[in-house]
């Protein structure tokens, strides 16, 4: 069965090496108290927690799954479940980077985000319970009002109660404008909640007291579309008082009417919900329950990145020790382990192809992942307005990149780790095939890749004539500048300096067709937001290198670390970039080779 162990060298690398973490926080005064210590604290606690309670019953979340009851609606979860909850909400984990009011701990995201990649890898099913409970929460922070703050928060931070995020509907997924889930309003102030909701990740299940859900309905006089839209929160029980001694009263009119059979994620509950008058409270203002409700989607998306960043670490790691144990053939270039009949597979070229792919992808997606979150804690809690809003405008453009580009990736290096086992990768038993199949989730739910593609380049870059998108490139032009001269660093930094250049031209090429058909917009995006990712991994990596050369990386006796640092960097720039040729290629081809088949031809 798999293994999994923090990665809490690199985690630490990109934190304080490639992020100055340390710096940043000091300049927010909420976090300016939260040192080193106390995050290697913090991160050896939670990777001790991934590895030891929660990691070794993923492989029962997998086989046994989650148990539905027709009759009662409830969902009992996987064996082992409970428990690692239990363990989980007494540590305080749930409340890691939550509002001290509200019994949180008050650390940043970006210490929160690190700790969300160890439970991915230990137990993506099971994580995805407390990362709703966080966008649940989340959400009303930032929309509830302060009865609906002091009745929930205090209960979701605790861990006590979870979360969920309702939206979808048989008939409308993507088109949230299509729903038709109904509140009507009661005497009293409150509304009753009709409809169906489906695909309702941990919609139901037995880990925690209540279940706090965010529903998505029409009010009786709602315009069409998604201007008619408003927010409810719909407890599964309904509080009795309020803040650390609310507790779950009646029973509310909603249920689970079954569970999807999946794929993969079998150890969440991904639930049909049916809400019958079930009493729920509107958040936020009426008929704007999509901006309330976006909160909790773009965190969301930034989390959904970290869980397929998870899964290529936990991937990598098994696939390594696979590819230095297994033993099939002989090197090309003589023999490698003569004390053996045959050399492990790890001489092959081919294989090693395939680790340092996944090798690559795990660790630029870690820097990317985590440039957003400290973006997101800049945009949160710095004390000048303009630098808040910068680092909104980069998340802007970040978080669709790192939703779409890092799960494409995940999937593409998940099959790349089930590939280096063989047949073994193939079997149950061994692990490998999970991770490809709940990878795959990844690149649809919370919006779908070519959703978040639509989303770059038509909204957030051509709807401000790519502002944004220059803004953000800022720090990359300030880079070539100011390391463009080093002899060391002219492979990282001028097919950097180069990209930058094709895509400020293939956007502005884009941008004129466009304006005289929007179909160019939709046959371009896709290749469009793989190019914007690889310019940010470039960036990154080419960061990472100069860190690595100047620890003495490029020197045969220089730290193993900064070794393979650059190592694997030299690796992306030969071997993964080069993608980005055919990418420019295609997002330039146009609309016409998709568009003029009539539907009848298909």
């Amino acid at each position: 069965m798999p293994q999994y162990h923090a990665p809490l060298r690199d985690q630490q690398f990109v934190l304080f090496e490639l992020l100055d973490t340390e710096a940043h926080l000091a300049s927010l005064p909420a976090h300016a108290s939260t040192d080193r210590a106390l995050i290697d604290q913090v991160l050896e606690e939670g990777g001790r927690f991934c590895s030891e309670v929660l990691q070794p019953v993923n492989h029962a979340g997998d086989e046994v799954g989650c148990q539905h009851d027709p009759v009662t609606g409830a969902v009992k979860t996987p064996p082992g479940f409970k428990e690692a909850w239990d363990q989980f909400q007494a540590a305080g984990w749930p409340a890691l980077s939550a509002d001290p009011e509200y019994g949180g701990q008050g650390l940043p995201a970006i210490i929160g985000s690190t700790m969300n990649e160890m439970l991915n890898s230990a137990s993506q099913s099971w994580a995805m319970y407390p990362g709703l409970t966080i966008g649940a929460y989340s959400c009303l922070h930032a929309h509830g009002s302060a009865q609906q703050q002091a009745t929930y928060l205090p209960k979701l931070v605790s861990g006590e109660w979870s979360g969920t995020m309702c939206l979808t509907e048989p008939h409308c997924g993507t088109d949230l404008g299509l729903l038709r889930t109904r509140a009507e309003p009661a005497a009293d102030g409150s509304y009753r909640i009709t409809g169906t909701k489906i695909f309702i990740s941990s919609g139901e299940h037995d880990l925690t007291q209540n279940i706090v859900h965010l529903v998505l309905a029409r009010l009786p006089d709602a315009p069409a579309g998604t201007r008619g839209i408003s927010l409810f929160v719909v407890p599964k029980f309904l509080p009795q008082g309020e803040g650390a001694t609310a507790t779950a009263g009646p029973r509310n009119a909603v249920k689970a009417a079954r569970i999807e059979e999946k794929m993969g994620i079998h150890g969440n509950a991904t639930c049909v919900m049916d809400f019958d008058g079930a009493t729920g409270w509107l958040v936020g203002e009426p008929n704007r329950g999509l901006p309330a409700m976006f909160v909790m989607m773009n965190g969301a998306r930034l989390g959904v990145g970290i869980q397929s960043l998870g899964l290529m670490e936990v991937a990598y790691q098994n696939a390594v020790a696979y590819a230095k144990d297994r033993a099939q053939g002989r090197s090309l270039t003589g023999v490698k382990a003569a004390h053996q009949p045959a050399d492990p597979i790890l001489v092959h070229a081919d294989v090693r192809r395939m680790l340092l792919t996944i090798r690559a992808w795990t660790e630029s997606s870690r820097a990317l992942a985590l440039w957003g979150a400290q973006l997101l804690d800049t945009h949160l809690s710095h004390p000048d307005a303009q630098a808040r809003q910068d680092a909104d405008d980069a998340l802007a453009i970040m978080t669709p990149v790192i939703k779409a580009f890092i799960t494409d990736n995940g999937f593409t290096c998940t099959n790349l780790a089930l590939q280096v086992f063989g047949g073994h990768g193939y079997i149950r038993e061994w692990g490998m095939e999970q991770y490809v199949r709940d990878a795959r989730i990844n690149m649809i739910y919370e919006g779908t890749n070519s959703i978040q593609s639509l989303d770059l380049l038509g909204r957030k870059v051509l709807g401000d004539q790519g502002a944004k998108l220059r803004k953000l490139g800022q720090p990359m032009r300030e880079f070539v500048e100011a390391h463009g001269h080093r002899e060391d660093m002219a492979e990282f930094v001028n097919p950097l300096a180069d990209l930058a250049a094709k895509v400020e031209k293939v956007t502005m090429e884009i941008a004129m067709k466009a304006m005289g058909n929007a179909d160019e917009v939709g046959a371009a995006s896709v290749d469009y937001l793989r190019l914007i990712g690889h310019l940010m991994t470039a960036y990154l990596w080419a960061r990472m290198a100069l860190i690595a050369l100047d620890h003495g990386g490029s020197k045969p006796d220089g730290e193993a670390f900064y070794r393979a640092k650059l190592a694997t960097a030299r690796f992306y720039f030969a071997r993964l970039l080069p993608e980005t040729a055919g990418l420019l290629v295609s997002a330039r081809a146009g609309a016409a080779c998709l568009m003029t088949l009539e539907a009848d031809l298909f």
